[in-house]
């Protein structure tokens, strides 16, 4: 039976979107590390209760649930900074 090329498409992309869901939480999509050191007391909200890491990324927003009381969900540095 031959494959369409609508088939070849459809699973080069399923290939696609599993490959790149398969990062890591700590990753920062579009971000460096270094926007992300944003000390915890002036971390600025950019998501919603128990929002996922990716969807946090997916919002350019930074991830880090290592430390209570604090937003996990967070504004990079750039963003949080801002001057008036």
């Amino acid at each position: 039976m031959p494959v369409t090329m609508e088939a070849r498409a459809f699973w080069l992309l399923l290939a696609v979107l599993a490959l790149g869901s398969s990062g890591l939480a700590e990753e920062y999509v579009g971000l460096s590390e270094n926007q992300c050191k944003v000390p915890p007391k002036e971390r600025v909200d950019c998501a919603f209760p128990k929002v996922t890491p990716e969807q946090c990324n997916n919002r350019g927003c930074c991830f880090d649930n290592s430390i209570h009381g604090v937003p996990w969900c967070f504004k990079p540095l750039q963003e949080a900074e801002c001057t008036f």
